[in-house]
């Protein structure tokens, strides 16, 4: 591309919408246009957004001003029709997760991206962690051996009294699964990224804490919590704790992978530190671009002691999408097929909790 900013628009006028807008800006885009659920609603979101114009629709927008790319920011319901009319205007996408409400429609959409022959990626932004690569790096030339175990979880408390509410809650709006098609989703994401190795039968439970939320007392009939064991294609076996209920935890999504040499375990509250345990002796690692692997060292934006966090790893993660637009290839970045891959996965985690048995998940 040239060096005019790559134009950008922003679909979604929420906090993800917010995030989003300032990935395009540091990956050095422009947002040309905002769409909300109005257009008054996208107009009055159009400074946070960074946005030159606000419009009534994505096809008014399109027919407006020249769009590279799309971002969908929006309910989960509404991903595949916004991901669908961008493609078929031959945009590149990024589509925030889930991609859809089942798996089935999911692979519609990878479909669909492969055969516009469009970049499409998904924001599992946790793997643009620095540390979160040299663990992987790690892994992968054998420094703790053979996988054998992996265990964690991810716990937050937003939703832990019933007056909380959301639109995530209703399941027309945000899925059959809330607190697995939410932050589930990453989890399993990281344990697949950092190990190599795939999810490949699971046993579930689930529980709804609050019956009813919100001052309407609305029904609820999505899920807060959910325990998983699993087993992988290569032979280990774990377990993941997946919570909206667990008061004091904010974001907390803590990975521990264990080999016949050595552990590691990333806690994503301490982005700066990777704990490597062994039998004679544990160490922490710190983000320190000298010493970390390429790998690593290439999402090290600023040295050691400066701490980075989660906007950075969406900056990354645009910055490589961007790039990917651009004819590169970059290394972890993840695409349509990794979002349905996620959806395959929760498809089989719903699927065991309603038998409450053992499910394979689909290749």
């Amino acid at each position: 591309m040239s060096d005019a900013k790559r134009p950008a628009a922003i679909i979604g006028t929420g906090f993800m919408g917010r995030v989003h807008a300032r990935a395009v800006e540091v990956a050095g885009g422009r947002v040309v246009g905002v769409v909300g659920s109005t257009a008054e609603r996208a107009e009055t979101a159009r400074p946070s957004l960074r946005a030159d114009r606000a419009f009534g629709s994505l096809e008014e927008l399109i027919a407006a001003v020249d769009v590279d790319v799309v971002h969908v920011c929006t309910p989960n319901h509404l991903h595949a029709e916004i991901t669908f009319a961008a493609l078929a205007a031959g945009k590149h996408v990024v589509c925030e997760k889930p991609l859809s409400l089942d798996g089935a429609t999911a692979g519609a959409m990878t479909r669909a991206a492969a055969d516009a022959g469009r970049v499409a990626t998904v924001p599992f932004i946790y793997r643009f962690h620095p540390m979160v690569r040299e663990a992987r790096e790690r892994v992968r030339r054998g420094d703790i051996g053979t996988v054998v175990l992996s265990h964690g979880s991810y716990l937050q408390d937003w939703l832990l009294r019933r007056t909380d509410d959301n639109w995530r809650v209703d399941p027309s709006l945000g899925g059959p699964l809330r607190a697995f098609g939410d932050i589930g989703s990453h989890w399993c994401d990281l344990l697949e990224f950092v190990t190599g190795d795939r999810i490949d039968r699971v046993s579930a439970q689930s529980s709804t804490v609050h019956a009813s939320r919100g001052d309407h007392n609305r029904p609820v009939d999505t899920e807060d919590v959910v325990t998983l064991q699993f087993a992988t294609a290569a032979g280990a076996i774990g377990s993941a704790v997946i919570s909206q209920m667990s008061a004091g935890r904010k974001n907390r999504l803590l990975l521990e992978i264990s080999g016949t040499e050595g552990t590691f375990t990333f806690d994503q509250e301490n982005p700066e530190l990777l704990w490597h345990g062994g039998r004679e002796r544990s160490s922490v690692l710190v983000r320190d671009p000298e010493t970390l692997s390429p790998a690593a060292a290439r999402y090290a934006r600023v040295p050691a002691g400066h701490p980075q966090g989660y906007q950075d790893c969406f900056d990354h993660f645009v910055a490589d999408t961007y790039a990917a637009i651009d004819g590169a290839a970059p290394d972890g970045l993840p695409t349509f097929d990794d979002g349905l891959r996620a959806a395959l996965v929760a498809d089989a985690v719903m699927e065991s909790a309603q038998k409450q048995s053992w499910v394979d998940v689909a290749p």
